[in-house]
């Protein structure tokens, strides 16, 4: 432990009471270390949000027990209230409640609260550490920022002088994942753009997104290359869009050097396919550059190995595991990819690989659901982004409030990272009007379309819709619910369904016209519609290709933006290869085809097919239903006649619970 969690977790104490209430608008308990540390110590956290919803969990799984003299689910339960107030909570609970108050303007009293409120929660043990340890006076706001750059992003613009120093220290705050909140990167441009460097350039868009940077950065491999005489074909990425800012980074100092290099291998940058490479050129570059296949099944298998090599552990964050979910889904496109023949001795290399890979990262990521990390992602907050997504209708409620007045969610069923990796790259090379701001969501499990769809358009943990998690059905009725809930008009909000193909775009076109829907939910279902029909996800990744061609996602963007709304796309669940084990007699699963795992609704039942099949695997998940209890396929196989190669979802793997979250807009001057 550390002094920040010794400072928060001494308000608790266990033989205290058993009820406890957190007032804290700040949501400094919420931290995922500080979480596990509480549930080590007996404590369960609950949020108040929906009084009803709250209620009747109270009073099923806390409540009847100390009731009948019974400890509970756990020994002490917190209930957190994002306020100040505690006199918004029912009179019960504060009565019987012991309340602790958390505020970060009083941990952090020499530092601006509207800076410190910007950091995230992961970092704010470092800063603590840094206050106590540095500060014996107050801060005013931006010498807090620049306090709070160096000791919690490693970064210190005043010390950057030259175009070197300035690249090493981007390159190597992305490398690390620790992009900077928008308060943080403008401050950080506004220093470095006042001393002159790259004064006519968008420096805050570079600190905050990635994504915005690795096009940056891979024009200007490119354009590197031409200057030392190589041309060649893009492998994965299409000629440089107009919008694209044109920089000359100097790659050919060492300490960029050794960044970049690492990025092609991520699969974060990608390297140009040559025909030669003259005698002369350094030997550095080699990692941008693919001469031949054998080279470009080279770097995809390196890419693999580094995955393994960083594979979470059962410890780790949700960040962490997203990070990782987004290089994998990179790596993995660039292996459908791959030219060759399926049973070739190239493909056969480069699948023992990936199989390694999948075996580990599935039983790291298995252990971490067991350990309860998963069941933490309920409780985060969903200001800065969607942790799961059933958070999604409020996040884009909070969207909302920040002006974007006309919202669409497109939810792409089924559809794993790696096949919108395939999908952006394919956009970016039809056309040049389209920017991404790439994120994750974890889907629910299991990872069917009932369970985790309907959490996403109703913005309810599966327990809270019982009496539907077994199919679809009502997902229109309670996307509007949630809407309504909110005070929109039931007028204002549209669902549709099923869609696939471009002659459907002119009928949702007329539909926009004619009622002017401020919020928008739509299904498009090609992708999952497919994947049952496939025997691999090379041949996925092909028929997405053909997909593609019919223009139906870039059409369906370009109307949806000129028409004022801001596009958000995620999915349900992936998707993954499997092999068949058997078909289990007993049990149903909460969707056709989901066959990667069977839900029960009786413990002997489950209890009798885990016997009959070993290699199942049974988790306790928080949020379901007290009755509905899934029994999970094993390592990579399906409940599919035995022997069967099919791809499917329903399981607890990579590629099926962690799944693209992404804000789609147009590139600023293409609208």
């Amino acid at each position: 432990m550390n002094q920040w969690t010794d400072r928060i977790l001494s308000h608790f104490t266990a033989d205290l009471t058993r009820l406890w209430v957190a007032c804290d608008p700040d949501n400094v308990l919420l931290d995922e270390k500080l979480l596990a540390e509480l549930r080590s110590r007996g404590f369960e956290v609950m949020l108040y949000e929906d009084p009803f919803a709250f209620r009747a969990e109270f009073e099923e799984r806390y409540r009847g027990a100390w009731d009948r003299g019974e400890a509970g689910p756990a020994p002490s339960l917190v209930l957190h209230l994002r306020g100040a107030d505690q006199n918004a909570l029912p009179w019960d609970i504060v009565h019987h409640g012991r309340v602790v108050r958390l505020s970060l303007a009083e941990l952090f009293p020499r530092l601006a609260y509207s800076t410190v409120k910007q950091v995230e929660p992961e970092h704010l043990a470092a800063l603590f550490d840094a206050h106590e340890a540095e500060l014996q006076s107050a801060r005013g706001e931006n010498e807090s920022k620049d306090f709070i750059l160096e000791h919690v992003y490693q970064l210190a613009p005043r010390s950057i002088r030259t175009p070197v120093d300035f690249w090493r220290e981007l390159l190597r705050m992305h490398f690390a994942n620790r992009s900077l909140p928008p308060l943080f990167a403008k401050h950080a441009a506004s220093i470095l753009q006042g001393k002159g460097l790259f004064a006519d350039q968008p420096v805050a868009a570079w600190f905050s997104s990635k994504s915005v940077l690795l096009r940056v950065v891979q024009d200007a491999w490119y354009r590197y290359l031409s200057g030392l005489g190589l041309d060649g074909s893009r492998t994965g990425e299409p000629p440089p869009p107009d919008y694209v800012a044109r920089v000359d980074i100097p790659f050919d100092h060492s300490d960029v050097q050794v960044l970049v290099d690492s990025m092609f291998l991520d699969g974060m940058l990608h390297p140009l396919a040559v025909h030669s490479v003259p005698a002369s050129m350094p030997s550095w570059i080699k990692a941008g550059i693919v001469q031949d296949p054998a080279a470009l099944q080279a770097l995809v298998l390196k890419g693999v190995d580094g995955l393994i090599a960083s594979i979470p552990s059962d410890g780790s964050s949700h960040k962490d595991w997203s990070e990782f979910a987004k290089r994998y889904g990179e790596i993995l496109a660039r292996a459908h990819g791959l030219p060759g023949a399926e049973g070739s001795e190239q493909f056969l290399k480069v699948r023992s690989s990936i199989n390694a890979l999948h075996a580990q990262s599935d039983g790291r990521l298995q252990a971490w659901v067991a350990a309860k990390h998963y069941a933490d992602l309920m409780l985060q907050p969903v200001t800065k982004g969607p942790v799961m997504v059933h958070h999604i209708p409020r996040f884009l409620r909070h969207r909302r409030a920040a002006g974007e007045a006309k919202v669409a969610l497109l939810v792409f069923d089924g559809l794993a990272f790696d096949q919108w990796v395939q999908i952006r790259e394919r956009l970016i090379a039809s056309t040049k009007r389209f920017a991404f701001d790439e994120g994750t969501s974890f889907a629910w499990l299991p990872t069917v379309t009932s369970v985790s769809r309907q959490a996403l358009f109703s913005g309810l943990k599966p327990r809270e819709f019982d009496d539907s998690i077994d199919r679809t059905d009502k997902e229109e009725a309670l996307w509007k619910t949630f809407w309504q809930n909110e005070g929109v008009n039931p007028n204002d909000v549209m669902y549709r369904r099923a869609l696939r193909q471009v002659d459907q775009l002119d009928m949702l076109e007329s539909d926009l016209a004619d009622r002017r829907p401020k919020i928008l939910g739509l299904v498009i279902d090609e992708v999952d519609d497919r994947l049952h029909k496939e025997r691999s996800k090379k041949d996925v990744a092909m028929w997405i290709g053909n997909w593609l061609v019919t223009g139906f996602v870039d059409r369906l963007f370009s109307m949806l933006l000129d028409k004022g709304y801001h596009i958000y796309l995620t999915a349900d669940h992936g998707n993954v290869e499997s092999t068949g084990v058997g078909r289990p007699n007993q049990g149903v699963i909460a969707e056709t085809r989901g066959e990667r795992v069977r839900v029960y609704r009786s413990e002997t039942l489950l209890a009798d097919s885990a016997a009959a099949y070993p290699s199942t695997v049974r988790l306790d998940l928080a949020g379901l239903p007290a009755n509905f209890m899934p029994l999970f396929a094993g390592g990579r196989t399906a409940f599919v006649p035995e022997g069967d190669q099919v791809v499917v979802h329903g399981g607890v793997s990579v590629e099926e619970l962690i799944v693209p979250f992404v804000k789609v807009s147009y590139v600023i001057g293409t609208e």
